[in-house]
């Protein structure tokens, strides 16, 4: 890990998740929570989420993608794994690994609301508000970064790093 540099613990990372689950479970009481994971990088996130909360929820994922194995996004969309379950009716959130020029939140959110939700909320791991391309709406917010490519806890590159337990700057991408 000689090109990493640690930015966010997993004891930092823990305490966030066990915050943001009692902000949510009061948000979402007396309501129908569906929680939208998108595969691969929120998956560790939306799991320990989850667990966090505690009122019902319903768990789809989606599998979307703009990055490949590049550090940059590609700008091409390309959702390969839709929901499954009926979300009519039902209050939204979506989970997140990171939101940074938001072209992906966008398309997701435009996408999911032509399936009639009562509402559509996100809950972002990790906010980069200064590489935004397009407006969009980061309801809850684990951590705000402002720069550098980061892994670990879900995040990749190339399909590597993400199962370290907590966020690293990688410093040769």
């Amino acid at each position: 890990m000689r090109d990493m540099e640690e930015i966010i613990s997993s004891s930092d990372i823990s305490d966030r998740v066990k915050e943001l689950g009692k902000v949510l479970t009061r948000a979402y009481a007396n309501r129908r929570m569906f929680v939208v994971g998108v595969l691969n990088g929120a998956f560790i996130f939306t799991a320990d989420l989850v667990r966090q909360i505690k009122v019902p929820i319903e768990v789809d994922f989606v599998r979307i993608a703009s990055y490949g194995s590049e550090s940059t996004s590609s700008g091409n969309i390309n959702l390969t794994k839709d929901i499954e379950l009926d979300v009519s009716g039902k209050d939204i959130l979506i989970v997140e690994d990171i939101v940074d020029t938001g072209q992906t939140l966008y398309y997701l959110k435009k996408h999911l609301v032509k399936r009639n939700p009562a509402s559509i909320r996100v809950c972002s791991f990790i906010d980069k508000k200064e590489r935004r391309e397009v407006d969009v709406q980061v309801d809850y917010v684990g951590f705000e970064i402002s720069e550098g490519f980061v892994v670990g806890y879900g995040l990749d590159y190339a399909e590597q790093y993400r199962h370290y337990p907590a966020v690293y700057h990688l410093k040769s991408v």
